[in-house]
């Protein structure tokens, strides 16, 4: 399954405007009720986390761990994840574990303790 990425700035924009925002240590998830149909994510981060090795790693992490939970995610929501500095020092389990708790507190994820019906 492939994932559908926002791209272009009036999208990202159209997030943060009008979206609501929960934070983790390593990165800060905006989203809102999509306009298409499906879940759209786009990923940021900023000049301030290292060179640009650096912030390309991170961008990579964060796409994989949404990757992997994205089968999960129900609703039409436009997401966007942005990097930390701390997101350097973090590993993947770690990212994968913050993005998936950032997820279910917004509710487009079932929780871990809840109870499928």
């Amino acid at each position: 399954m492939e994932v559908c990425t926002l791209k272009k700035n009036k999208e990202f924009n159209f997030v943060y405007r009008r979206g609501k925002s929960a934070g983790s240590r390593d990165m800060t998830l905006v989203y809102a009720k999509s306009r298409y149909g499906g879940a759209r994510v786009g990923f940021s981060v900023s000049k301030k986390v290292g060179n640009s090795v650096t912030r390309n790693r991170a961008r990579r992490r964060l796409k994989e761990a949404y990757r992997m939970i994205m089968p999960e995610i129900s609703g039409h929501h436009s997401f966007v994840f942005v990097a930390r500095s701390s997101i350097t020092a973090a590993d993947f389990q770690s990212i994968c574990h913050q993005m998936r708790r950032l997820l279910e507190k917004m509710g487009v994820l079932p929780s871990a303790g809840r109870k499928q019906a």
